[in-house]
């Protein structure tokens, strides 16, 4: 394998906590020319440099000159710089100044505070990536692709994305107010989202007994500096109980450090092919291999969705393409390019796109992700929009807002006989019954409290894996291959 090309790849991302980091596809001492130069990227056969440099300082010139009001010059000079970045209308690259980047100085090798999610900034609107696992955006019910429209009642439009970023982050307990656009979604969605410490714990292992077969299940909640740590102990520890199968579930993992996949993928696939490929602006790629010889003496299956993104999806590639093994679920967010932050000399940084990654059969996946061999749904209250309560919910009553009750109650075995949105005889029944198992006052309508349960209840439902039907695929399949 090409240690020196790969010291430090990350998987981009911008983590909303209390010091939140954008974290990107990056190299640290790369083979490919480590730091890029900034002075060898400039087009000097194509544009006349200097002369446009020549227009660009007449205008800064006469704007903080002859402008009809004072001007801060240095606001003018950030300007110019977000201004070249915005015209790459490229969601991964951004620029920071020098207060803005003292902020982001916390890694993903610790814990913080904050609502734990990854966002982009994506056609000019802050859009939720896909929320960590046990976290305050997942327990909200925040989803991949929501787009978020106000924080705290004040709309963001045309804020940069660090800027949104730093108003949605706040200390542990406080609440932070969010209009959510929510694609197939008619209305806003008004989500609360209480602050809490993000756990940096990211590996999380068991033992699965199916078809009287041991299958190892290890989720993967994140690629944080521990991931890689945290997972040679935990399979070594599942192999010693002699598994005969091995599930891994990066199902809303939004990416992170890159090393962590590529300590992974040496005990996973072959050196039979590369497990990712880098591939420069002039076409030229290069093939990073794993350095193992022999493949696990048992069957491996992946587990993705649409929050599955960046080096969740390498992961789910390299297995795929490289491996040769299964692949189960719904295709993956699609995030197939590489960043490199590069720090400026009065402290602002600049996290430019520098490359592609490709899957180990030079597949592109940006904007399209990697596809299942086996592609399974989850039941529909899996997918199911929060309750909005803007007045009490009852009988006859026809809204959007009762059916995504009735799905909530069906998902949690109280049948309200329909899920059209009209608030039925049916539906009054199931509301009571549901009131009644959990020591709510019968009432048969849905008020703020009422509608908090049944999310709450409904969240508890989908943690369990009760009625998991991806994972219960993946198992079966490891246990029959």
């Amino acid at each position: 394998m090409n240690r020196k090309l790969v010291a430090l790849l990350m998987a981009l991302s911008l983590i909303v906590g209390a010091s939140g980091t954008y974290f990107g596809l990056q190299y640290a001492n790369a083979g490919m020319g480590g730091t890029p130069s900034l002075s060898s990227a400039s087009n000097s056969d194509k544009v006349d440099v200097n002369g446009e440099f020549k227009k660009i300082k007449q205008a800064y010139d006469l704007i903080s000159s002859q402008y009809y009001k004072d001007v801060d010059e240095k606001q003018l000079l950030e300007g110019a710089i977000q201004g070249m970045v915005q015209t790459l209308d490229d969601p991964h690259s951004s620029y920071m100044d020098k207060e803005t980047a003292e902020q982001f100085t916390q890694s993903l090798d610790s814990s913080f505070e904050g609502i734990g999610a990854e966002v982009s900034m994506v056609e000019g609107k802050v859009t939720i990536v896909a929320p960590f696992k046990e976290s305050p955006a997942e327990k909200a019910g925040l989803k991949p692709n929501d787009q978020i429209l106000k924080i705290d009642g004040k709309s963001i439009e045309g804020l940069e994305l660090y800027d949104a970023v730093l108003k949605i982050r706040g200390k542990k307990g406080s609440t932070v107010k969010l209009d959510i656009q929510r694609p197939g979604v008619k209305d806003t969605l008004k989500v609360d989202v209480v602050r809490d410490e993000i756990p940096i714990e990211t590996v999380y292992s068991s033992i699965k007994t199916v078809n009287d077969k041991k299958i190892g299940y290890m989720e993967i909640t994140s690629f944080s500096e521990s991931t890689e740590d945290e997972f040679t102990k935990q399979l070594a520890n599942l192999e010693k109980k002699n598994i005969e199968g091995l599930v891994l579930d990066v199902r809303g993992n939004p990416g992170g450090y890159l090393q962590s996949v590529e300590k992974m993928l040496d005990e996973l696939v072959t050196d039979a092919k590369p497990y990712v490929q880098i591939e420069e602006r002039d076409g030229k790629r290069q093939k990073i291999s794993s350095s193992l010889k022999e493949p696990k003496d048992y069957p491996i299956v992946a587990l993705i969705d649409g929050g599955s993104a960046s080096a969740s999806e390498i992961l789910a590639g390299a297995l795929k393409e490289a491996g040769g093994y299964e692949i189960v679920g719904e295709k993956s967010y699609g995030k197939g390019t590489v960043q490199q932050a590069v720090p400026m000399e009065d402290g602002s940084n600049l996290k430019l796109t520098f490359y592609k990654w490709l899957t180990p059969d030079g597949n592109w996946i940006n904007e399209k992700g990697i596809k299942p061999t086996v592609e399974v749904k989850q039941p529909d209250y899996y997918y199911v929009n929060p309750i909005q309560v803007d007045k009490v919910l009852e009988r006859d009553m026809t809204d959007d807002q009762i059916k995504n009750a009735q799905q909530m109650l069906q998902g949690l075995g109280f049948e309200p006989g329909r899920t059209d949105g009209y608030f039925s005889e049916e539906t009054e029944t199931a509301v009571k019954a549901f009131q009644q198992v959990n020591k709510q006052k019968i009432t048969g309508k849905i008020d703020e409290e009422a509608a908090a349960l049944l999310q709450t209840k409904l969240l508890e439902k989908i943690k369990s894996k009760e009625d998991d039907r991806q994972l219960k695929t993946a198992l079966q399949l490891a246990s029959e291959l």
